[in-house]
């Protein structure tokens, strides 16, 4: 009688541990985007307050006077260094894939004009190298093989995610951000990388503010001069690991007291979010 009973209940725990496999198995293939699959792996950089930074990229950069100009002016405006104690150079080629970029001549100490070694070199994608396997696997070894090289100059490495297209772009869909996202951060991860999520936050501004233009509206791919500020505000609030909300500094007066503290604080609960600070 006891044998038979053991029998039976061995027989309903195998039913139990067969019954929670196979649930395991199918709730992993449901989980949901922005959990356990882009988790990120590097949430700062070693050096806390980095003052030799390099972007290397394409027109996401460069336009409206330059994201690296606004970064500087942020940096200085919050107290963080004072402006000759700081050097931003940004590197760029319109319409560049990353793998245009000469990076081991932009390592090269004095070839940019300064004299050290860089401490954090910003790498941006094209807009669209999430978009397809082959972009998506010369990004991933582009990257790496900067990274190498970036940490064989005593640098290290962060990636620039880019935004999503909206409207009137061509190739402007609903979910590109994801996309997006899921290659920065594998390969951010795989090389170890920083991963500033610029895409996620211009995500974010307009799930709360959809009427605000951070792109410009006769192509629906460049930034705006909001959207270039609040991606200044991210790359700001992810180096350093402070909030930008507060820091006084609109662009010389072209952007409102009230749209740049909205954008400071897209960009602070976006990056907190993102590395799990909240």
């Amino acid at each position: 009688m006891f044998g038979h009973r053991s029998a039976n209940f061995t027989m309903m725990l195998r039913a139990g541990q067969l019954f929670a496999f196979l649930a395991a198995v199918f709730l992993g293939l449901f989980v949901p985007v922005g959990s356990a699959d882009t988790a990120v792996k590097v949430t700062a950089p070693s050096n806390a307050r980095p003052s030799s930074l390099l972007f290397v990229g394409n027109s996401y950069l460069y336009y409206n006077n330059s994201l690296h100009d606004h970064l500087l002016r942020m940096v200085k405006a919050s107290g963080i260094h004072e402006e000759e104690a700081i050097n931003i150079k940004s590197v760029t080629v319109n319409d560049g894939r990353l793998h245009y970029h000469d990076i081991a001549a932009y390592l090269e100490p004095g070839r940019l004009g300064v004299a050290d070694s860089f401490q954090v070199v910003i790498l941006q994608g094209h807009s669209a190298s999430a978009l397809s396997d082959p972009a998506r696997d010369r990004f991933s070894r582009t990257v790496s093989e900067f990274a190498r090289e970036i940490a064989a100059a005593g640098a290290e490495t962060a990636l620039y995610m880019t935004h999503a297209y909206v409207s009137p772009h061509p190739k402007h869909r609903e979910g590109m951000i994801r996309e997006v996202e899921e290659l920065y951060v594998r390969v951010g991860n795989e090389v170890g990388a920083l991963v500033i999520p610029v895409g996620l936050a211009f995500e974010e501004s307009y799930r709360r503010r959809p009427e605000l233009g951070l792109h410009m509206p006769y192509d629906g791919t460049h930034p705006s001069l909001l959207g270039t500020y609040l991606g200044a505000a991210t790359v700001f609030a992810s180096l350093y690991g402070q909030s930008p909300v507060g820091i006084p500094y609109d662009y010389f007066g072209r952007i409102d007291a009230e749209t740049a503290l909205y954008l400071q604080g897209v960009a602070d609960s976006t990056v907190r979010r993102f590395y799990g600070l909240d």
